[in-house]
C-alpha cells in the first residue's frame, strides 16, 4: 500500500478509538496542531518545509464529542456474519445463512441479539422454533457488535503493536466483533 493511501488510526483525545483517516489528512493534523503522533512508520514524507515520519496512530490534541448512536452499527445480514465469523452458532461448522433465535413467524425482529450465523442443516432442523423447543445448544452468544470493534479489527499489526503501550479505550471490543470472547473462532480472523 503506497504510504499516501495506508490509513492512519485516529484518536480522541481520551484515547478512544474514532476512526481511521487517510496518511494527508493526518498529516494535516499533525502540521495544524491539531493532532499529535503517537506511532509512526519508519518512512519520511517530505515537503518543501518539512518532514515527517509516516504516521500510524495520531491522537488529537482536543476531545471531540461524539454521540453513542454514531458508535452503533446497523443490523445486517452480512454484518451478522461477519460478526460470527462465518460460523455455525449449533455445530461450529462454515455457516451460510442467517438464524432468527425467535422466529420472526413468533414476533422475533432482526436484531443483533436475535440472529447467529447458521449452516442450512443446522438452520432447516432448527425450523420454525426456537433453540430449546427445537433441542439445540448454542455454541456461543450473539453479541451487538460497534465501530470500534471493527476499527481495531481492521488495524493492521503495525498499529495494534503500536498501542499495545497504551489505554486505548474500546480495546476490548475487538474480541466481540469477531467472535473471540465467546472461543468458537480458533483463528481470530473474521471473513
Amino acid at each position: 500500500m503506497a504510504v499516501t493511501t495506508a490509513p492512519v488510526v485516529l484518536l480522541n483525545a481520551s484515547w478512544e478509538v474514532l476512526g481511521l483517516v487517510s496518511t494527508p489528512r493526518a498529516i494535516g493534523f499533525l502540521v495544524t496542531k491539531r493532532a499529535e503522533s503517537v506511532a509512526s512508520d519508519d518512512v519520511e514524507i517530505r515537503s518543501a518545509v518539512v518532514a515527517f515520519e509516516a504516521p500510524l496512530v495520531v491522537r488529537l490534541t482536543e476531545y471531540v464529542k461524539v454521540p453513542r448512536r454514531a458508535l452503533e452499527l446497523p443490523w445486517s445480514r452480512r454484518g451478522v456474519r461477519r460478526r460470527d465469523g462465518n460460523t455455525c452458532a449449533y455445530c461450529g461448522g462454515p455457516g451460510s445463512t442467517v438464524d432468527h433465535i425467535v422466529p420472526r413467524s413468533r414476533g422475533g425482529r432482526d436484531e443483533w441479539l436475535n440472529t447467529v450465523t447458521a449452516c442450512s442443516d443446522c438452520n432447516g432442523r432448527k425450523g420454525n422454533r426456537t433453540p430449546e423447543q427445537a433441542g439445540m445448544r448454542m455454541l456461543f452468544q450473539p453479541t451487538i457488535p460497534t465501530r470500534t470493534g471493527v476499527l481495531l479489527h481492521r488495524m493492521s499489526d503495525r498499529q495494534r503493536e503500536a498501542l499495545a503501550g497504551f489505554s486505548v479505550r474500546g480495546a476490548e471490543e475487538t474480541d466481540t466483533y469477531v467472535g473471540q470472547r465467546y472461543g468458537h473462532l480458533a483463528s481470530g480472523s473474521a471473513a
